[in-house]
């Protein structure tokens, strides 16, 4: 049985599509360019284990006959299901090294189909784990369970990605949860809507696995999460179906959508949502402000986060990163920026601007005459594939990211970054801990941290794991959230048992017991089910 026939293929082991690698000859040269950038990196370069050399053990599940036409068991459809794209996830499967691989792959064309593999895994104790876009940086879709359970089937999503019913009154629209950002973007064009929504991963990531993982996308204030878009949701439970009514608002106890929100695919499959639209904006404008140091700016940042004016685009990048990117060579970078579909936004800039430069900043200029902002934006938007391309020429490339309130903000950013950096020079001799801020609040921002150092070839998930629990750790111990917007999954799990209350792991494990009394979704993500082994 193989995959639904597209026209382009997912890599198996990488971001994007096959078609979409570079060659060995451009990995050279990137290799060349990423030592003399860096100062590290032994500048050779190694190929990925082709998919035909893969060993992938037996399907130890046979769909029934009644699914047979929906599922798949082939080696590219399940290598390519293994794992998410975090860094430790690409090395493995870059090396041909995949622990744990889904029995069987799912492609449910409504939900029917996604209740009758839910009965199906049901019966015979099978864990199902739902899968958007494969973007998951936290092993949120890896098959990694126990031996109690039969066999893992990945139920993936992309067969569901239309818009069903457009409300122009209401500016809202009943989106599919398979339906990737640059589909659901395609659909609402044509109604001159849009949903705004932008994360890293968009060209991939879907509507569901934003909601099912809290995602946070293109607004860098007031609207952050893909909650504040959210007006309902539909799921699939082992129990039955779960809809929220759809209002703009409600007050009548804790709310039904934020039950699935942040999820994680444990409670249910997330099949379809009612989201809040906005009209195309057609008035945009962007600037870059340089500091010296990013505490300078993150006064500034501070100042704009609690004026009102709420840019659409708020990033501090430290002077390290700026530099890194290509973005700046000028100390810490600001990039600011306002749109809107109804009125002119330069009175805002100018008032923004006003603030930037009352906290000592300075309107950037570039010497060679390109944008600093665009200059930012286009590394923003490589960042997926880069990290393939490290991987290849011998450099660790991760992120963590976090929140804090303003307060604390100075002496949490010299914890963490203390520890991480002393991390990886003891793991890896030299590299590079720099930060950003991604999205600001009026109380805090929410800091964005990446590690970029050179790797130990074969070695690389040793030096990840020693580098990612000082991260973790420090994160913690300085009062931060292990996560802001990237989720929890299974390898964030050790620091959230710590970060959330025992009462609430209590009330979520009976959540879990209603809605999927065999626990057979996402075992492992969140938190154990009742019965399991880990609560014995």
């Amino acid at each position: 049985m193989t995959a639904p026939a597209t026209t382009r293929r997912r890599s198996h082991w990488g971001w994007g599509y096959e078609d979409e690698q570079p060659s060995a000859a451009e990995l050279r040269t990137a290799a060349e360019g990423i030592r003399a950038h860096l100062g590290f990196g032994d500048g050779e370069v190694e190929q990925p284990v082709p998919l035909e050399q893969l060993d992938l053990p037996a399907p130890r599940l046979t769909p029934p006959a009644s699914l047979a036409e929906i599922c798949a068991t082939d080696a590219h459809t399940r290598a390519s299901h293994a794992y998410g794209k975090a860094y430790r996830d690409i090395v493995r499967a870059f090396r041909g090294r995949f622990d744990h691989v889904p029995d069987v792959v799912a492609f449910p064309r409504d939900a029917h189909e996604v209740r009758a593999v839910l009965d199906w895994c049901g019966e015979r104790g099978a864990a199902l784990i739902p899968y958007g876009g494969g973007t998951s940086v936290v092993g949120g879709v890896e098959a990694r369970v126990s031996d109690s359970y039969a066999g893992a089937v990945t139920l993936d999503l992309g067969r569901l990605d239309r818009v069903l019913e457009i409300d122009r009154a209401s500016r809202a629209a009943l989106i599919q949860a398979g339906a990737t950002g640059p589909v659901l973007e395609d659909q609402l064009r044509e109604h001159d809507l849009t949903l705004r929504h932008f994360p890293q991963s968009f060209q991939l990531s879907t509507l569901g696995g934003w909601i099912a993982t809290r995602a946070g996308g293109h607004f860098a204030t007031l609207y952050t999460h893909i909650d504040d878009l959210v007006e309902s949701i539909v799921a699939v439970t082992p129990t039955g179906e779960f809809e929220s009514r759809r209002l703009p608002g409600s007050g009548a106890g804790p709310s039904p959508d934020r039950m699935l929100l942040g999820s994680e695919g444990i409670l249910g499959v997330i099949t379809e949502a009612w989201v809040r639209l906005q009209d195309r904006p057609v008035h945009k404008t962007s600037a870059g402000v340089t500091y010296p140091s990013l505490a300078a700016g993150a006064e500034a940042v501070r100042a704009l986060s609690q004026s009102g004016l709420y840019p659409t685009n708020c990033r501090l990048l430290d002077p390290r990163e700026a530099e890194t990117t290509g973005a700046s060579s000028d100390g810490a970078l600001l990039v600011l920026g306002f749109e809107s579909a109804d009125h002119p936004v330069d009175a805002w800039m100018e008032r923004a601007l006003e603030l930037a430069q009352d906290h000592g900043g300075i309107v950037a200029r570039r010497s060679d005459g390109k944008d600093s902002v665009g200059a930012w934006r286009d590394t923003f938007l490589r960042a997926p594939y880069l990290r393939d391309t490290f991987v290849a020429c011998g450099v660790i490339s991760d992120t963590f990211e976090t929140a804090i309130t303003w307060d604390r903000f100075a002496g949490f950013h010299a914890a963490v970054t203390e520890a991480v950096e002393g991390a990886v020079r003891e793991v890896c001799g030299d590299g590079r801990v720099m930060c950003r801020f991604t999205h600001v609040y009026p109380d805090g921002p929410a800091p964005y941290y990446t590690v970029l150092a050179p790797a130990r070839r074969g070695s690389e998930l040793e030096q990840w794991d020693e580098i990612k629990a000082a991260a973790g750790g420090a994160v913690i111990a300085g009062g931060g959230t292990i996560t802001h917007h990237h989720a929890v999954g299974r390898d964030h799990r050790p620091w959230y048992d710590r970060q959330r209350p025992d009462g609430f792991a209590s009330a979520l494990q009976a959540a879990k017991a209603a809605l999927d009394p065999g626990g057979i979704l996402n075992p492992g993500v969140l938190v154990d089910p009742l019965g399991s082994p880990e609560n014995q």
